[in-house]
């Protein structure tokens, strides 16, 4: 896919997302954008700037952007949350900072385009979370999952407890998190939590051609579709009828057949 370089009216180079912090970094190629963790001194580990930043580069990604990549600079991913930023919290402060994360990351899953994480190193807590809002996930070989909350007294808090059972299963969550157990990335392959293993070094070079080739779709229409089929059904006489008479209890339940 070429490389388009968007000029602003004085000539100059146009910046891609001005507004990021410096922890994180965004270029565009063509109707993909890429966008890096780059704390790699601290192993990428997320604080909430890095996360108030990602929610708002995938609230204002530009509408002709297609595919996201994820990346990290230097040797990881990510090694999940920043512990030495960690503050003390009471119940109310601590269920609002969760609760950013969430929204952080729902912008990623459920926002208006398909996002590729390209994963190496540390896939850690907080930084698996992440990967795991993520909808096509490459891993390096040198990638490796851990889930530590537990082992440090702490709980997972950004959304890993709904994502993470849908991929590997609810046993394996709690394994992982009872024993902070670390998996490799060819055993993280198998189990799921990965779609595409590819040799160090090559991770993003694969993320973006999932990525070009997801822009080169329509990423969007299927959503349009379902919205408008549902509304369609929903929209019906017969639907209507149906629904009415199964909130009245008139209507059949199901039964294990």
């Amino acid at each position: 896919m070429a490389k388009e370089t968007r000029t602003t009216k004085t000539g100059k180079p146009a910046r891609f997302a001005p507004g990021l912090p410096p922890s994180l970094a965004a270029k565009r190629r063509g109707a993909i954008a890429i966008v890096t963790l780059k704390r790699p001194q601290k192993r990428n580990a997320l604080n909430d700037t890095m996360v108030e930043g990602l929610a708002a580069f995938f609230q204002a990604l530009p509408k002709d952007i297609r595919a996201v990549v994820l990346n990290g600079e230097g040797e990881h991913f990510s090694a999940g949350l920043d512990l030495s930023e960690l503050t003390e919290r009471n119940t109310a402060e601590g269920v609002e900072h969760s609760a950013s994360w969430h929204r952080a990351f729902q912008h990623i899953e459920f926002g208006r385009v398909p996002v590729v994480a390209v994963l190496h190193g540390a896939v850690v807590g907080g930084g698996l979370e992440l990967a795991a809002a993520a909808h096509v996930r490459v891993a390096e070989k040198s990638t490796y999952y851990a889930l530590p909350e537990g082992t440090r007294g702490i709980y997972v808090g950004g959304g890993a407890s709904v994502r993470l059972p849908r991929l590997i299963g609810v046993s394996r969550m709690q394994e992982m998190m009872l024993t902070g157990r670390t998996y490799g990335a060819e055993e993280g392959q198998a189990m799921g939590l990965s779609h595409h293993l590819v040799g160090n070094g090559k991770g993003l070079a694969k993320g973006i051609e999932l990525a070009g080739r997801i822009a080169e779709g329509d990423p969007a229409s299927g959503y349009v579709t379902e919205s408008l089929m549902a509304a369609i059904a929903q929209g019906s006489d017969e639907a209507k009828a149906r629904l009415k008479d199964f909130l009245e209890k008139r209507g059949k339940k199901v039964l294990r057949g």
